[in-house]
């Protein structure tokens, strides 16, 4: 079969395609033929060695695809050769085959193009994730969205408001910020780059400060957030975009009485895939709903 593969670390130009060998079918396992595969951030870390997961040289990046099963393990139950389903598997996703844990593979809806299916894993899984279980977001309640010109910066605001949150998006380019305004109908618009200022923006447009915080960027951006969160507010580290892993300034979190609250979906889709089942259904729904 034909793969994108990393054979040498460094970046997307020194990746090759070129005829790999099938992956091996385990009893619980499916094989899924790629019809679409996703593209998010740390396919990009991993092909550089600088993301947490280190597969031996050579492998496919690829987190998240979406095809066809064309295989079914003999302990896979649940799943059928012709199901049109969602596969996360880490890596080796951009290749014509993949084979994942019949844990780690969702039935599509019926009409869901497999181009939806394969973005939902990365960005909205781990969006999910984060307001609903982590920081138990609930209507009113201010969400302060970094990086929201991104992937899961805009899937933050989908969801976001869907729980009935009222939005303040930040990000570093006013065309893209700008867009937000057409896509979504944020109102509340804040560039930190040509704001240094930002915080107090924040505070002023949310009357004292953010109640949930949603940080892909880290750095300098994590360090101010600490100063424009609410009383009881909950900082949600979702990443480090920015290339600055930031020290925490403990003595806000004392006075501030908030919490940084780690999202780690990974980790948690493989500790909690009931749970995690159960917040794809929910995505499954809106986006069967149109609110997707």
């Amino acid at each position: 079969m034909k793969a994108v593969l990393c054979k040498a670390y460094g970046p997307p130009e020194k990746l090759v395609y070129e005829d790999t060998e099938r992956p091996p079918l385990g009893p619980g396992d499916v094989r899924i033929r790629v019809r679409a595969a996703g593209v998010n951030f740390p396919d990009l870390l991993i092909i550089e060695n600088k993301y947490q997961f280190k597969p031996p040289l050579p492998f496919a990046p690829g987190g998240e695809v979406a095809g066809d099963v064309i295989e079914v393990g003999a302990e896979a139950k649940g799943f059928s050769v012709g199901d049109r389903v969602i596969g996360m598997c880490g890596w080796n996703g951009f290749a014509e085959e993949v084979v994942v844990a019949r844990d780690k593979a969702l039935r599509m809806p019926e009409g869901m193009p497999y181009e939806v299916g394969t973005v939902l894993p990365t960005t909205y899984g781990t969006t999910v994730h984060a307001l609903v279980q982590r920081a138990r977001l609930r209507p009113g309640e201010w969400l302060l969205v970094h990086g929201a010109t991104g992937g899961v910066g805009t899937a933050a605001i989908e969801v976001g408001e869907i729980l009935g949150a009222r939005i303040v998006a930040t990000g570093g380019d006013d065309r893209k910020l700008a867009r937000l305004k057409e896509l979504y109908g944020v109102e509340h618009l804040v560039n930190y780059r040509t704001n240094p200022d930002w915080k107090e923006a924040v505070k002023a447009i949310t009357g004292g400060g953010a109640d949930v915080i949603y940080d892909p960027v880290g750095g300098d951006v994590f360090d101010q957030s600490l100063r424009c969160i609410a009383w009881d507010g909950r900082l949600l580290v979702i990443g480090f975009a920015s290339g600055a892993i930031p020290s925490a300034k403990v003595n806000l979190i004392l006075l501030k009485g908030c919490s940084v609250v780690g999202v780690f979906w990974g980790g948690f889709a493989a500790r909690e895939p009931d749970t995690n089942r159960r917040n794809f259904e929910l995505l499954f729904d809106w986006w069967k709903d149109g609110k997707l």
